[in-house]
């Protein structure tokens, strides 16, 4: 891995607050994410399940994670299987985690083989009622393709049809969606290497660029920073490409007088960080743009001053919403009678602003998260509202990355990443 070490200690508290939540003679497994071919030999870069590294931090392949509390051998209560090694796979692969180091990694005293596990979870399986499956039921989720852990779900519920079956995913949205102090650190150098991306990129845009040049210099200060890259697919939408929510096309050429909206971020130990900026071409915005833009930097200030301990993440979206709302009057860009003839289900700025503000970031860039509840401290959200109008050809969003805390506004992880219209224009023709 390019990161550096992680304290175990963040791992053995993690796996502490999930055990403490599991039902009485049960079990959980945790299996690793497969790794995806694309044809012939080749295959996509190995990303860690992000559960099993939130309990472990095992970051390789072919890994799983078993936690059974009451087992009646206490070595058996936490055990982390890894891929056996040998000198044919780390002369052509590199070495694997021995046992020695994956206990160092994980805390674990218990590290087999991934050949003994059939055998010891038949064993275990002897002594509780209850298994944890690991199913993804985030709100977002959308996959189709057939896990690691799908098929040992399908194949466990084969093999023991009278065991009782319990769900991970409720005990890890809670627990996940409230940050350790390491985790806000590793988050916080996650945001540091966008930073230092960033603050590249100010003195290269110059009318003529194309976006997948942008997108090549960001990749270029992430990796040499320790990341492994993107923590998502980047977006840098010049001109009216912006009105593309999700445009990744990054191949057009960037003209003076266009905006280029860049929803692009570094990962650090899987962890994500999730920055938005929208800058001028030719280092200058027009009165409009800079208008628009300070329109959206006074809604994400607002907005970022409501995250509180036991704010309701639907009523503050409907808050936002108002302030959004407001500043649209202003711009011109809706009048008293499109707000008076609304669709409450669908309110008229919604035309100019159709997502959301804030999602959690974590171990994923929407991460795990309560959302139903109360917010607390701990918890970090995005905060990105936006404006975008296609008829005028721009569009601006900016998004930043907090921390919630127990007492007064939130933590911004990006506070030292250039914001304001005026800092932005001087830092790109300095």
């Amino acid at each position: 891995m390019k990161y550096h070490s992680i304290p175990s200690s963040l791992f053995i508290k993690n796996r502490a607050k999930f055990t403490a939540q599991m039902q009485p003679k049960s079990i959980a497994v945790f299996n690793s994410l497969d790794i995806y071919p694309t044809g012939a030999d080749s295959t996509m870069p190995f990303e860690q399940e992000r559960n099993l590294f939130y309990l472990s931090g095992a970051d390789q392949e072919e890994t799983i994670l078993l936690l059974c509390p009451d087992a009646y051998n206490k070595k058996y209560q936490e055990v982390l299987f890894v891929r056996e090694t040998n000198e044919h796979i780390a002369i052509w692969e590199g070495a694997k985690l021995t046992k020695e180091q994956a206990t160092s990694v994980s805390g674990i005293e218990t590290v087999l083989w991934l050949s003994e596990f059939d055998r010891v979870f038949t064993e275990l399986m002897s002594e509780v009622d209850t298994i944890y499956l690991n199913t993804n039921e985030h709100y977002r989720q959308a996959v189709e393709t057939q896990t690691r852990e799908d098929r040992f779900i399908k194949k466990t519920l084969e093999q023991f049809p009278a065991h009782k079956r319990a769900k991970s995913f409720p005990i890890l949205e809670a627990i996940r969606g409230v940050k350790e102090p390491e985790e806000i650190d590793l988050m916080q150098e996650a945001c540091n290497i966008t930073e230092k991306g960033f603050r590249r990129l100010l003195s290269f845009v110059k009318p003529g660029v194309w976006e997948y040049e942008i997108e090549a210099e960001l990749l270029h200060e992430f990796v040499r920073n320790r990341s492994k890259g993107f923590a998502y697919t980047p977006i840098i939408a010049s001109g009216k490409n912006a009105n593309v929510l999700h445009y990744i096309e990054n191949n057009q050429q960037c003209q003076s007088g266009d905006l280029i909206l860049m929803d692009v971020a570094a990962e650090y130990a899987n962890y994500s960080s999730d920055l938005t900026r929208t800058i001028p071409v030719n280092g200058r915005f027009s009165d409009r743009q800079k208008a628009v833009y300070n329109a959206v930097l006074r809604v994400k200030d607002e907005a970022t001053s409501m995250l509180r301990p036991g704010v309701l993440w639907d009523e503050y979206h409907k808050e936002v919403g108002k302030i959004m709302t407001s500043e649209l009057l202003g711009l011109g860009l809706l009048d008293k009678v499109a707000i008076q003839n609304e669709d409450p289900t669908w309110p008229a700025y919604k035309k100019y602003f159709m997502h959301g503000t804030s999602h959690h970031i974590g171990l994923n860039t929407h991460d795990y998260g309560a959302l139903k509840t109360p917010m607390k401290a701990g918890m970090v959200f995005t905060v990105e509202p936006g404006i975008y109008i296609p008829d005028e050809g721009f569009g601006i969003r900016i998004e930043d990355d907090v921390v919630i805390q127990k007492e007064g506004d939130p933590f911004n992880l990006m506070k030292n990443i250039p914001i304001l219209a005026d800092e932005l224009e001087d830092l790109m023709n300095s």
